[in-house]
């Protein structure tokens, strides 16, 4: 007698079904967010949108929710409802919403001086510090990641000679206005959509290719016109994309045969390690980036680099160009961001943070896999430290362009809402959630019930 094998069938997601749970959690969102609503309608008539910047416009509920106050992992609105934070800020909180450190050292150096054009010596200590977690040699200030990106951009071009920057499809380095280029089906480049006032088209400065493809790097690298590769160590903003095994060797050999810089840009791959991706898989960029989370949300960001680069740079700076060249700026290394950047390096960012961070990153992992599998979806869980997200497909993607293919916006925008009318805010522009130090197994678990119910809505 012969016995066939049950072959389990993937769920269909019913998009009438979608569409109709949709209605009525928007309808629930604005039931329960009288107070955030009003506050919007008002807000409309003095900034665009009714939000202080655009990025706050992408909110499944169709306006954002107010709020009152943060701390640790939660935070309140106007409407007297609690949230566990799983967005943190998109990463600009990853340490919790105002830790101690970071409050005491704003307090003490808010009184003593805000901003110089003078260094402190908290400014030495902070350099020692990123010198010993992430290897290279010195250090630079900014307000954010972008501008770190940007003049490391500019160092390298300066150094070079060399006009191009080549970045990854669907790459993320804040508002860079080289990397705002991407790929289309036919693997032609162009303006990335929605890139809004390019000022030239970027493909006039940049190159672009798919993560993970060494034989694309090897042909874009071979004319020599490229100054530097700017990259995340692990793709983040189109989801993680994990390097294959020995792509981060072939790309540091191709760029140094070819004599192109490389900058590793670590704001959203922190939560790795202590030293970011670079410190924990030892890594030897050129050019180091981050920003973000570095001084616990208020504005700062790093750049650093090697001997090699700066005594090439130092030799073709005047002295009387430094403050006119376009690196710097009047408030970059101020001293309350120094201070607190110090605070949160060694009060907040700890190994031992990481280390209680991994484990509940591990057991929301298992909450989310656990509903996967009892409604056998074709989805899947990927991982970046304590960073988790699920995505609406069987296989992982290995550059941006798979991963751009795999976006379903209504099936996100309703998973959304429905964590947030169920008190978990998650980062809006995918399904990522961001442990912090503060978040606990409750939070976890928690959101492990609510995912499931969402799904068993949709599924059941």
């Amino acid at each position: 007698m012969l016995f066939l094998k049950e072959v389990s069938v993937p769920r269909i997601l019913d998009r009438d079904r979608l569409e109709k749970l949709l209605h009525a959690e928007e309808e629930k969102f604005h039931a329960e967010h009288p107070k955030s609503f009003e506050l919007f309608q008002r807000a409309r008539k003095s900034m665009q949108g009714g939000v202080p910047m655009l990025w706050m416009i992408r909110w499944a509920g169709t306006f954002p929710v107010f709020v009152t106050e943060a701390k640790g992992a939660h935070f309140k609105d106007v409407d007297g409802r609690s949230y566990i934070d799983f967005c943190l800020g998109d990463t600009g909180a990853m340490t919790g919403h105002s830790p101690e450190a970071a409050v005491k050292a704003i307090q003490e150096q808010a009184a003593r001086g805000i901003t110089l054009m003078l260094p402190i010596e908290d400014s030495i200590w902070v350099g020692e510090e990123l010198q010993r977690r992430f290897g290279l040699q010195y250090w630079q200030f900014t307000l954010t990641a972008t501008d770190a990106n940007r003049f490391a951009i500019r160092m390298a071009r300066h150094i070079t000679g060399r006009p191009k920057v080549l970045v990854f499809n669907y790459c993320y380095h804040g508002s860079v206005d080289e990397s705002f280029i991407t790929l289309d089906e036919e693997g032609t480049p162009g303006p990335r959509r929605g890139n809004l006032g390019p000022p030239v088209n970027p493909i006039e400065t940049t190159k672009v290719i798919e993560f993970n493809d060494i034989p694309a790097l090897e042909t874009a690298l071979a004319a020599r016109d490229v100054a530097v590769v700017l990259a995340e160590p692990v793709m983040t903003n189109i989801g993680i994309i994990h390097p294959d095994p020995g792509y981060h060797d072939a790309l540091r050999e191709i760029t140094r045969r070819t004599g192109t810089y490389l900058i590793i840009d670590e704001t959203h791959t922190l939560c790795t390690s202590p030293g970011g991706y670079t410190g924990k898989l030892g890594l030897k960029p050129d050019f180091l980036t981050c920003g973000k989370p570095l001084a616990s949300g208020i504005p700062a960001g790093v750049y650093g680099f090697t001997q090699e680069v700066a005594d090439a740079f130092w030799a073709k700076l005047e002295l009387d160009d430094s403050d006119v060249g376009g690196i710097g700026g009047t408030l970059a290394g101020n001293a309350l961001s120094i201070a607190v950047m110090k605070a949160t390096l060694e009060n907040v960012l700890t190994q031992s943070m990481y280390d209680r961070c991994e484990k509940l990153a591990d057991r929301y992992e298992q909450g989310v896999l656990a509903t996967i599998k009892e409604f056998d979806l074709p989805w899947i869980v990927k991982r970046l430290g304590f960073r988790v997200e699920y995505w609406f497909r069987q296989n992982p993607p290995r550059n941006g362009w798979e991963a751009n293919a795999a976006v379903d916006s209504e099936l996100d925008r309703y998973m959304h809402l429905w964590a947030l009318n169920r008190g978990i805010l998650m980062t809006p522009f995918h399904n990522m959630a961001l442990i912090a130090a503060d978040t606990t197994e409750a939070d976890v678990d928690h959101h492990s019930r609510v995912f499931r119910e969402a799904v068993q809505a949709l599924f059941g």
